[in-house]
Protein backbone atom coordinates (compact mmCIF):
# COMPACT_ATOMS: atom_id res chain seq x y z
CA UNK A 1 0.00 0.00 0.00
CA UNK A 2 1.20 3.86 -0.73
CA UNK A 3 -0.47 6.78 0.26
CA UNK A 4 -0.08 10.25 -2.20
CA UNK A 5 -0.95 13.37 -0.34
CA UNK A 6 -1.82 16.76 -1.84
CA UNK A 7 -2.75 20.28 -0.06
CA UNK A 8 -5.14 22.44 -1.92
CA UNK A 9 -5.11 26.25 -0.22
CA UNK A 10 -8.01 28.90 -0.91
CA UNK A 11 -8.58 32.17 0.64
CA UNK A 12 -11.06 34.56 0.40
CA UNK A 13 -10.05 37.68 -1.38
CA UNK A 14 -10.48 40.75 0.33
CA UNK A 15 -13.91 42.24 -0.83
CA UNK A 16 -15.45 39.21 -2.47
CA UNK A 17 -18.99 38.42 -0.84
CA UNK A 18 -19.36 34.91 -0.44
CA UNK A 19 -22.25 34.11 0.32
CA UNK A 20 -23.86 35.17 -3.25
CA UNK A 21 -21.28 33.54 -4.89
CA UNK A 22 -19.09 36.72 -5.44
CA UNK A 23 -15.80 35.37 -4.91
CA UNK A 24 -12.22 33.82 -6.72
CA UNK A 25 -11.99 30.55 -7.78
CA UNK A 26 -8.83 30.35 -7.52
CA UNK A 27 -6.42 28.28 -5.51
CA UNK A 28 -3.21 26.28 -4.80
CA UNK A 29 -2.53 22.58 -5.22
CA UNK A 30 0.49 21.54 -3.77
CA UNK A 31 1.91 17.86 -4.16
CA UNK A 32 3.96 16.04 -1.60
CA UNK A 33 7.18 16.44 -4.12
CA UNK A 34 6.39 20.59 -3.03
CA UNK A 35 5.37 20.92 -6.86
CA UNK A 36 2.32 23.87 -6.52
CA UNK A 37 -0.14 23.79 -9.35
CA UNK A 38 -2.61 27.01 -9.89
CA UNK A 39 -5.86 25.53 -9.62
CA UNK A 40 -9.62 26.96 -10.38
CA UNK A 41 -12.68 25.81 -11.35
CA UNK A 42 -13.45 25.30 -14.84
CA UNK A 43 -15.01 28.27 -16.91
CA UNK A 44 -17.58 25.81 -17.84
CA UNK A 45 -18.94 25.57 -14.32
CA UNK A 46 -18.84 29.23 -13.02
CA UNK A 47 -17.96 31.36 -15.93
CA UNK A 48 -14.99 33.31 -16.43
CA UNK A 49 -15.46 35.99 -14.21
CA UNK A 50 -14.67 33.22 -11.08
CA UNK A 51 -12.30 31.16 -12.20
CA UNK A 52 -8.61 31.84 -12.93
CA UNK A 53 -7.38 32.01 -16.11
CA UNK A 54 -4.36 29.53 -16.65
CA UNK A 55 -4.90 27.82 -13.78
CA UNK A 56 -6.02 24.04 -14.26
CA UNK A 57 -9.54 23.04 -13.10
CA UNK A 58 -9.83 19.49 -11.76
CA UNK A 59 -11.54 17.69 -14.61
CA UNK A 60 -8.51 18.71 -16.70
CA UNK A 61 -6.71 17.30 -13.71
CA UNK A 62 -8.40 14.28 -14.09
CA UNK A 63 -7.82 13.73 -17.86
CA UNK A 64 -4.31 14.51 -17.21
CA UNK A 65 -3.80 11.49 -14.30
CA UNK A 66 -5.86 9.34 -16.77
CA UNK A 67 -3.51 10.46 -19.42
CA UNK A 68 -0.68 9.99 -17.77
CA UNK A 69 -1.40 6.77 -16.15
CA UNK A 70 -1.91 5.07 -19.34
CA UNK A 71 0.69 6.30 -21.24
CA UNK A 72 3.49 5.32 -18.27
CA UNK A 73 1.82 1.87 -18.62
CA UNK A 74 1.80 1.82 -22.54
CA UNK A 75 5.57 2.58 -21.86
CA UNK A 76 6.05 -0.39 -19.20
CA UNK A 77 4.14 -3.06 -21.32
CA UNK A 78 6.34 -1.93 -24.51
CA UNK A 79 9.33 -2.21 -23.17
CA UNK A 80 8.24 -5.47 -21.69
CA UNK A 81 7.11 -6.77 -25.53
CA UNK A 82 10.08 -5.64 -26.74
CA UNK A 83 9.36 -2.58 -28.09
CA UNK A 84 11.46 0.70 -28.38
CA UNK A 85 8.92 4.22 -28.13
CA UNK A 86 10.76 6.92 -29.15
CA UNK A 87 8.21 9.50 -28.49
CA UNK A 88 4.63 9.62 -26.73
CA UNK A 89 2.53 12.51 -27.18
CA UNK A 90 -1.38 12.28 -26.05
CA UNK A 91 -3.71 14.97 -26.80
CA UNK A 92 -6.68 13.39 -24.51
CA UNK A 93 -9.91 15.15 -23.50
CA UNK A 94 -12.53 14.59 -21.32
CA UNK A 95 -16.57 15.55 -21.81
CA UNK A 96 -18.56 16.59 -18.75
CA UNK A 97 -22.06 15.89 -18.92
CA UNK A 98 -25.10 14.72 -16.50
CA UNK A 99 -24.30 10.82 -16.16
CA UNK A 100 -27.50 8.18 -15.58
CA UNK A 101 -28.65 9.82 -12.21
CA UNK A 102 -28.49 13.36 -13.80
CA UNK A 103 -25.08 14.51 -12.02
CA UNK A 104 -22.59 16.24 -13.50
CA UNK A 105 -19.79 14.08 -14.23
CA UNK A 106 -17.03 13.46 -16.67
CA UNK A 107 -18.41 10.47 -18.57
CA UNK A 108 -15.76 9.77 -20.99
CA UNK A 109 -12.12 10.17 -21.57
CA UNK A 110 -10.63 9.88 -24.97
CA UNK A 111 -6.86 9.13 -25.23
CA UNK A 112 -5.44 10.01 -28.41
CA UNK A 113 -2.12 8.90 -28.57
CA UNK A 114 0.69 9.69 -31.10
CA UNK A 115 3.56 7.09 -30.68
CA UNK A 116 7.21 6.81 -32.68
CA UNK A 117 9.19 3.77 -32.43
CA UNK A 118 12.27 2.87 -33.78
CA UNK A 119 12.93 -0.68 -34.96
CA UNK A 120 10.33 -3.04 -35.35
CA UNK A 121 6.91 -1.11 -35.17
CA UNK A 122 3.86 -3.19 -33.55
CA UNK A 123 1.21 -4.24 -35.57
CA UNK A 124 -2.31 -3.06 -35.20
CA UNK A 125 -3.38 -6.10 -33.15
CA UNK A 126 -0.30 -5.82 -30.89
CA UNK A 127 -0.51 -1.99 -30.00
CA UNK A 128 -4.29 -2.24 -29.65
CA UNK A 129 -3.41 -5.89 -26.82
CA UNK A 130 -0.36 -3.05 -25.79
CA UNK A 131 -3.17 -0.29 -24.60
CA UNK A 132 -5.59 -2.78 -23.52
CA UNK A 133 -2.69 -4.11 -21.22
CA UNK A 134 -1.83 -0.78 -19.87
CA UNK A 135 -5.80 0.36 -19.88
CA UNK A 136 -5.69 -3.03 -16.96
CA UNK A 137 -2.82 -1.72 -15.23
CA UNK A 138 -3.72 2.23 -15.11
CA UNK A 139 -4.36 2.31 -11.11
CA UNK A 140 -6.09 5.77 -12.03
CA UNK A 141 -7.88 3.80 -14.62
CA UNK A 142 -9.16 0.89 -11.98
CA UNK A 143 -10.27 4.15 -9.79
CA UNK A 144 -12.83 5.84 -12.03
CA UNK A 145 -15.98 4.90 -13.65
CA UNK A 146 -15.19 7.61 -16.41
CA UNK A 147 -15.46 5.53 -19.78
CA UNK A 148 -11.66 5.76 -21.69
CA UNK A 149 -11.03 5.15 -24.75
CA UNK A 150 -7.72 4.89 -26.91
CA UNK A 151 -7.82 5.78 -30.38
CA UNK A 152 -4.34 5.95 -31.45
CA UNK A 153 -3.89 6.24 -35.32
CA UNK A 154 -3.24 3.27 -37.41
CA UNK A 155 0.48 5.22 -38.40
CA UNK A 156 2.88 7.23 -36.39
CA UNK A 157 3.58 10.92 -37.11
Amino acid sequence: MSKHYATVDWKLEPGAEFLPGRYSRGHSVTFEGGHEVPGTASPHVVGNKWSVAGAVDPEEMLVGAISSCHMLSFLHRARAAGFVVESYRDQAFGVMEKNDQGRLAVTKVTLRPVIAYSGRQPTAAEAEDLHHGAHEDCFIANSVKTEIVVEEPTTAQ
